[in-house]
Order: C-alpha cells, then sequence, then structure tokens
C-alpha cells in the first residue's frame, strides 16, 4: 500500500500513482488553478480524502458525506461528499440546494445546520440571494470575557452609518472626507469603525470601552444585515422548534455508522466516494 509524503516533493508522473483517484485530483487541481496551498499532509493513495483527527481516537484520512434533508419527513434530498474539512462541508450545502431547486423545482424555506452555517457570507447567500431563512446560531466571536462592553452594546444607526456607544460617543469609519472616496472595506470583507482619541480621553466609562487601547474599534462584516436577520430569527419559536428537528438529522448519520456500518470506504477518489454516499442514502430512504 503507497504511504503518505509528509516532506518533500511528490513525483507525480510515476505511473504507480497513476490512479484514478489521483487523476481526480490533479484534474481538480487545473480546474482551481491552484487556488488554495497544498495541505501538509497528502495521501498519495486517494489524495483527495483530508488529514483528521477523531475525537478519543487516532488521526487518519477521511472523506465527508453532506446530507440535504427533509426534516418534516426524514427524507434525504440531496448528498454532497467532500473532503473531511469543515469549509468544505458548508460550501457543499450551496451545491446541493442549487441542484435540488434545477432537478425537482423545490428550495427550502428555512435551513437548520449547527454553528458553522452561521458564518457571515453564508448567512448572507441564504438571506439576500436564495431568500432561506437560517435558523443556524450566528458565528460571533466579538463578546469580551472580560467586563468591557461588547459590540453588541454599541447601538448601529444605519441611516448614519455609525456605532454609538453607551455614553453617546460617535464610531465611525470614516473621520474625514478623502478626494479619492474609498470603499473602506477590507480583504477579509468587513469595515472598521474607530472612535475618536479626544472623546475616550474625556469619557468616564473608558475602562468599560477600551481600557488598554487609547480609541474602540469595532469590525463590522458587510454581510452584518443578513447576521442581523438571523439573529431576530434566532429569537422566534420556529427557531427552538428548528433547534430540536436537528435530530432527525443527527440520528440519519448516527444509522449510517452504526447500522449500515459506513465506517470506511471502498472506493477511492471523489467519484468512488459520491458512488457509495449516493447509494447508502438511497438505502436510508428506503
Amino acid at each position: 500500500m503507497l504511504q503518505p509524503i509528509q516532506d518533500g516533493a511528490v513525483n507525480w508522473s510515476d505511473p504507480g500513482l497513476s490512479t484514478r483517484a489521483a487523476r481526480e485530483y490533479l484534474e481538480g487541481l487545473d480546474e482551481e488553478a491552484l487556488a488554495e496551498t497544498l495541505p501538509k499532509r497528502l495521501s498519495l493513495a486517494d489524495p483527495q480524502t483530508h488529514w483528521t483527527a477523531a475525537p478519543a481516537g487516532p488521526a487518519f484520512y477521511a472523506n465527508s458525506t453532506n446530507y440535504l434533508i427533509d426534516t418534516e419527513h426524514g427524507v434525504i434530498m440531496d448528498v454532497e461528499p467532500t473532503p473531511a474539512h469543515r469549509t468544505a462541508e458548508v460550501e457543499s450545502t450551496k451545491k446541493m440546494i442549487d441542484r435540488v431547486e434545477a432537478q425537482f423545482d423545490i428550495k427550502p424555506d428555512r435551513l437548520i445546520g449547527d454553528t458553522a452555517y452561521g458564518t457571515a457570507p453564508m448567512l448572507a447567500w441564504m438571506v439576500e440571494e436564495k431568500d432561506i431563512e437560517p435558523h443556524v446560531p450566528v458565528w460571533d466571536k466579538t463578546e469580551r470575557k472580560n467586563d468591557s462592553f461588547s459590540s453588541n452594546d454599541f447601538h448601529w444607526n444605519e441611516e448614519a452609518e455609525e456605532y454609538r456607544c453607551p455614553a453617546g460617543n460617535v464610531l465611525r469609519g470614516e473621520w474625514r472626507a478623502f478626494k479619492n472616496e474609498r470603499s473602506h472595506v477590507t480583504k477579509a470583507n468587513t469595515i472598521i469603525f474607530r472612535s475618536m482619541q479626544t472623546d475616550c480621553a474625556t469619557c468616564p466609562m473608558k475602562a468599560k470601552y477600551c481600557p488598554n487601547t487609547s480609541i474602540r474599534k469595532i469590525v463590522r462584516s458587510i454581510h452584518e444585515a443578513a447576521r442581523d436577520v438571523t439573529r431576530r430569527i434566532a429569537a422566534t419559536p420556529e427557531y427552538v422548534r428548528s433547534r430540536h428537528e436537528r435530530k432527525k438529522v443527527e440520528m440519519l448519520f448516527a444509522h449510517l455508522k452504526r447500522i449500515l456500518k459506513l465506517d470506511r470506504l471502498r472506493l477511492r477518489g471523489m467519484s468512488g466516494a459520491s458512488d457509495e454516499f449516493t447509494l447508502a442514502a438511497a438505502a436510508q430512504n428506503l
């Protein structure tokens, strides 16, 4: 059996590596124009798998199966295999939703998922492009662990496009006019809002706003409107019901491993994984 290469270059012209799984991997790299860097660990037996660590167990190379499930009836609508990588798993949802809409003219009214689906770009895609209610927790790392105020404690003024702190001071993305208009959007698709140093220096609550800096900064996503929609949905009874319906989703994955015993793939490559995962999903639906 071919062993994984941890360090050094791989000679892909070696006839011993001319397998279907390796060819699919190389074709995928050509299509993506090497947009992503190669992983540190690569399996020569199946390069499209991803090195992952299971809880309380050794790390191994694996693929993931992703389901689009009708929770009302417990039916698997679509299947998409991906490497065992969280970003790829989340992105597969877009492909499955578009495929089901094209084939069956069915589009979900709401999408139930865990926090991994609560990133700003994913929420914007659901709310603004597909008009789907995101019943997922918002991925939010702005909550501060100390006693200082978090960004949620600041009031956002949509018309003025500025924040106001509880003391009434303003935080803006731009404090002076530029000759050439600037978007102020960072590479992470965010806009940084800053307070004035003079306001913070004389504020009696400075220890609550910015205890270790001279000014307060708030990083706002360009998709913050979609995040706000998701937060409002999270306060509804429908959201609570959706969280309970997630049990039907997790149950199907548990049955796949424990009853159908699909804990190891017999076919290599993403096409092989797609065949096995699709047949397993068909068996579960039956």
